[in-house]
């Protein structure tokens, strides 16, 4: 029984002197990227500049639509006055309109993402930039992001990529 005590004991102690030594090793660390993103005064303007961008491309779609409308709105008023071919010409208008209205909602979506990266992708850098900065300071092997469970900083000598070419015969 003390045998059995005394291995148990051991056992123990060498667990714990083992994950004592692996943690010495290895250090890793964490951070929420996106609380680091909210106190970061940049993405408070990035965030007004697109802000202000966006309300511009949706007034100008308003533009499209008010004039759409009153289009629309004038045509099932007067078409029982107008001639065929002034009907035909003002439907043209109309689908040309939609069409355009079509073109503009689309290319507005790619520019205001095209904007939306041209603003915050600086601010990513710099964060990024930190981020790594300190990690090599601090000397941690690792750095997660909580906010997304990715890697965010590694030390390059624990890349496997090799070992597990080698391991798939590529």
């Amino acid at each position: 029984m003390k045998n059995l005590i005394l291995s148990a004991v051991l056992g123990f102690a060498l667990i714990f002197s083992t994950t004592n030594c692996f943690s010495q090793q290895l250090k890793i660390g964490h951070i929420n990227s996106a609380k680091l993103l909210e106190v970061m005064p940049a993405v408070k303007i990035a965030d007004s500049q697109l802000d202000k961008y966006a309300r511009q491309l949706d007034d100008q779609n308003t533009s499209l639509l008010n004039e759409y409308q009153f289009k629309v709105d004038d045509f099932q008023k007067n078409s029982g006055t107008w001639e065929d071919f002034i009907k035909e010409d003002k439907l043209k208008e109309i689908g040309d309109l939609e069409a355009r209205i079509q073109n503009f909602q689309t290319s507005a979506q790619e520019k205001l993402l095209t904007k939306k990266e041209e603003l915050y992708n600086p601010i990513l850098q710099t964060a990024e930039n930190a981020i790594k900065a300190v990690a090599k300071e601090q000397g941690y092997n690792y750095v997660f992001d909580t906010s997304s469970g990715i890697v965010l900083y590694f030390e390059a000598t624990h890349d496997i990529m090799n070992l597990v070419k080698t391991k798939l015969g590529l």
